[in-house]
């Protein structure tokens, strides 16, 4: 009996063994399969799944040119002022761009690694579920030769979600170091990335008040404060509009008369969500479609 029990727990033994064998070979194989991966590309997504996540190379990476961002000079000369700052291994923040939809926020980060891919730019798009393997993330990328931006696009949080401490433990700096070739580019239509309430700046009421209601909302304005640069997106002026609209006609070679596009373009405006750069793009690549349909002359 006791021999049976013996060969049992050595067969096990034996087994554990080997899977532990058969699972550091896997993460040896991964690791240099992610090596690799990152001498490939310059754009990634961090994939996340099961409770854990995985670098996946974004083969078709969407680039932009810094100049066709029109109407916000004053962020783009930040950004990359900052960005550079970050190449050279100079002191450089991490950054929040927040304000109005479609005013050219992500767009600018985008143009950045356009701009810096060369130079050893790479950018990680970061989902909000991503945020709790922000520490597994940056040891991938401890002891990379590259500089990578964690790009985490349209952000927003509810309280008590556990990516926000986590972000905030990033950004603040917790018990772990963080690597000095790791920043984080974070967009939002929030300036303080959480909702802000109106009672918050009230006194309490009654019991079941909080007592001290300011400190419930330095809690929330707390996070974009540990963002060491923050650039404001506003909505356009109808001039800039205009001139967006300009720059993509001629872009794409359409020809017509200024005064017949520009007043297409006020009527595109005036039946859509609101007036910025990504209206403007939508309305000129309609109408440049709808030009090419008419030549083509098809009707179905």
């Amino acid at each position: 009996m006791s021999e049976n029990k013996h060969s049992q727990e050595e067969f096990y033994s034996q087994f554990l063994d080997r899977i532990d064998s058969f699972l550091n070979r896997l993460q040896i194989t991964q690791a240099q399969s992610a090596n690799l991966e990152m001498d490939r590309y310059i754009a990634f997504r961090w994939l996340s799944q099961n409770g854990t996540g995985q670098l996946v190379p974004v083969k078709h990476p969407h680039l932009v040119n810094t100049d066709d961002l029109i109407g916000i000079d004053s962020q783009c000369e930040a950004l990359d002022r900052n960005t550079r700052q970050f190449l050279h291994n100079f002191p450089a923040n991490h950054v929040l761009l927040w304000g109005d939809r479609g005013t050219g926020k992500s767009s600018l980060v985008k143009a950045m690694l356009s701009k810096y891919a060369e130079n050893g730019l790479r950018v990680i798009s970061i989902g909000k579920e991503g945020l709790i393997h922000l520490h597994q993330i940056t040891e991938l990328l401890w002891d990379r030769p590259e500089r990578f931006i964690l790009f985490c696009d349209d952000l927003a949080f509810n309280e008590d979600e556990p990516e926000y401490r986590e972000l905030k433990a990033m950004l603040e700096g917790g018990i772990a170091a963080q690597p000095d070739n790791v920043l984080i580019y974070a967009t939002s239509n929030r300036r303080h990335l959480m909702p802000r309430l109106v009672n918050e700046n009230r006194f309490p009421q009654n019991d079941e008040d909080e007592l001290y209601p300011r400190e419930a909302t330095e809690e929330k304005v707390s996070l974009s404060d540990r963002f060491g640069l923050r650039l404001a997106f506003y909505r356009i002026s109808q001039n800039t509009y205009l001139q967006i609209v300009s720059h993509y006609a001629e872009k794409l070679g359409l020809t017509l008369p200024k005064a017949e596009l520009h007043q297409a373009a006020l009527e595109w405006e005036s039946l859509s969500s609101g007036r910025s750069g990504r209206v403007a793009y939508q309305f000129v690549t309609d109408l440049a479609g709808r030009i090419e349909l008419g030549k083509k002359n098809v009707h179905t």
